[in-house]
């Protein structure tokens, strides 16, 4: 029997409520288990603040909430005002971008005590172009505080290009942790169907950011048309 249109509209919202309920759970998970691998005294653990540790937060912690923030169904702040929202989605950023900045720094000192080359993977150049691009997109950000220094531009399309441009940096940096666990730290200390549920954990939380991307504007503007 066919779907009515309002069961498909109810059982399309709970889906939606179950994968970013799911999202949650991997942006605070993930960190967590890379924390517990990369603890001090292991093999990536440089003193006193352990390699993967910074890094991991910013895009599956930090990133993930700063954009979860702006979701109808499962933000943690839906009963805030927007400008609360805003406000929380910039000290968020700010902060994941200051643990790239410092994951980054020690990753490069790492590499000088052990005399490794600098930026010779795929890994590292997609996590440097991560940091790089998370930096701009966070200057970006600035001329949707202050609007009319862009005259020539709507504050409609400044959110759009804003939110689209910030959804390729959030899969820049996804890439960027899938590079990072095909090394031969992760994939020798982590092993069989973990590696996997460990591959699969930012795949779920790029999904959920794009849905939400994607309604929030893409198929909102197309349907404007």
């Amino acid at each position: 029997m066919a779907l009515t249109a309002e069961t498909e509209s109810r059982l399309y919202r709970s889906l939606r409520v179950a994968s970013g309920a799911a999202a949650h759970l991997v942006a605070l998970g993930f960190p967590a288990a890379v924390a517990v691998l990369a603890r001090p005294g292991s093999s990536e653990s440089v003193w006193p603040v352990p390699i993967p540790l910074p890094s991991a937060p910013q895009f599956s912690f930090l990133m993930t909430e700063a954009l979860l923030i702006f979701s109808p169904e499962t933000s943690l702040l839906r009963s805030f005002s927007r400008k609360v929202r805003v406000r929380a989605h910039w000290a968020l950023q700010l902060l994941a971008l200051l643990c790239a900045l410092l994951g980054l720094g020690i990753i490069t000192y790492n590499k000088h005590l052990n005399g490794k080359g600098h930026f010779v993977t795929w890994h590292g150049l997609t996590g440097l172009l991560a940091v790089l691009y998370a930096g701009g997109q966070c200057a970006g950000g600035v001329l949707l505080l202050y609007p009319k220094l862009m005259k020539n531009w709507t504050l409609a399309k400044l959110k759009l290009y804003h939110a689209t441009s910030g959804l390729v940096g959030y899969l820049l940096g996804c890439a960027s942790l899938m590079l990072g666990m095909c090394s031969l730290w992760f994939t020798t200390t982590v092993t069989g169907a973990s590696w996997y549920l460990a591959m699969l954990c930012p795949v779920i939380t790029s999904l959920v950011i794009m849905n939400q991307v994607s309604n929030a504007y893409l198929y909102r503007k197309r349907s404007q048309h």
